[in-house]
């Protein structure tokens, strides 16, 4: 593949009581947190706000306490932010991907040379 080659490391937690967190949730929540606003995490990431919304709903639902505190909107406007424990979750996520993906390494190396060189010389 040469030196152009990267490869990506999708790293889902499925938890016994078959809550799920991968990298579209921690997506999700790193965008609430760097824009404040649930609908501008979701425009992001070209998702709707309902959709948006209801992953958040999933998550504050599934820990024992919310990852997402959100204020309603209305003349004050609205907004969202993480709470701590958002936090903690999306920091433990992210350390566990990149520990994951420094693993793999190896792995992944080997299985990228075997693949054809498919760019046309590009």
């Amino acid at each position: 593949m040469g030196e152009n080659a990267t490869a990506n490391l999708f790293l889902r937690v499925i938890f016994n009581n078959d809550a799920m967190l991968g990298p579209g949730k921690a997506d999700l929540l790193e965008h609430i947190r760097e824009t404040g606003s649930i609908s501008a995490a979701g425009r992001r990431m070209g998702m709707s706000y309902k959709r948006a919304w209801t992953l958040v709903e999933t998550m504050n639902t599934i820990f024992e306490e919310p990852l997402v505190d959100s204020v309603r909107g209305g003349p004050s406007g609205g907004g969202a932010r993480l709470t701590a424990e958002g936090e903690r979750v999306l920091a433990h996520y992210r350390s566990l991907q990149g520990r994951a993906y420094e693993a793999a390494q190896e792995d992944i190396a080997a299985i990228e040379s075997m693949l054809k060189d498919v760019s046309g010389g590009k």
